[in-house]
């Protein structure tokens, strides 16, 4: 139950206008925010608090470079509590030395594998256990050797993919050179086809031009292209009651 926004580009992009749109909505996802951003180098902030409240967010924003690639998150607080260590993007280093930044939105309900990084996790949500298991995926296979971008992508689908059943995975991951987008719950997660790239987010910024992203398919962009599409699963989350009252409950 919170929002995400995405952006990859074939070149800068002043994202400053969808920016301010997006962090608008933290009136209804006040328990923190965070950003990915390119500015003489990776930056990552985040913050326990309303967006809307954030003085570091009211500084940074008016003077955000144009960016290549970016995330953004803000949260409203289902499983874990109100503290930095549970702010989206998460983030950390493969062996490779390779940079992967992750925000989700949705709930681990089975956890299957994510259940052994209770003692190893900083924060306690489902969603930083559902990262550290993939990273450790990913650097079993890195001591094969190294990656090519389609293997890469090969593995992020088969992890998202085992992991959809049962569970909603709205995500947004970046490893530095493409930006894998997934949704698996319906009328999430919309995408805007700009002229110098793709802007995705969980619900549309503005009036004009956005679609609805694929259902229950893993897709991959590479400066704001298409470059590697999964095949569609069979893991789409069937909302329950709970989470049906819980929407109901923030006017959603």
């Amino acid at each position: 139950m919170c929002e995400l926004l995405g952006f990859s580009g074939a070149k800068a992009t002043d994202l400053r206008e969808p920016l301010y749109e997006f962090f608008s909505h933290s009136r209804v996802h006040p328990h923190g925010w965070g950003m990915m951003f390119e500015d003489k180098g990776p930056q990552l902030i985040r913050e326990p608090l309303r967006a809307a409240d954030s003085d570091t967010l009211k500084a940074l924003l008016p003077e955000l470079p144009p960016q290549l690639a970016a995330l953004a998150h803000i949260r409203y607080a289902t499983v874990g509590a109100i503290r930095r260590e549970n702010c989206h993007p998460f983030q950390a280093e493969d062996i490779s030395g390779r940079s992967w930044t992750m925000i989700h939105n949705g709930t681990v309900y089975s956890g299957g594998e994510t259940y052994r990084y209770y003692r190893r996790q900083q924060g306690d949500t489902d969603s930083e256990r559902l990262f550290l298991a993939l990273m450790d995926r990913l650097n079993e296979q890195l001591k094969r050797g190294p990656l090519t971008q389609r293997e890469r992508f090969a593995l992020v689908d088969s992890f998202i993919t085992e992991n959809a059943p049962r569970n909603k995975l709205n995500l947004l991951i970046y490893d530095g050179e493409l930006l894998y987008a997934h949704k698996n719950l319906k009328n999430t997660l919309s995408c805007k086809r700009l002229n110098s790239g793709l802007l995705i987010s969980t619900v549309p910024l503005d009036k004009e031009g956005w679609c609805p992203f694929p259902m229950a398919q893993v897709i991959a962009f590479k400066e704001g292209r298409e470059v590697f599409r999964g095949a569609r699963h069979k893991g789409i989350f069937q909302p329950t009651l709970e989470y049906i009252t819980a929407l109901d409950a923030m006017n959603i």
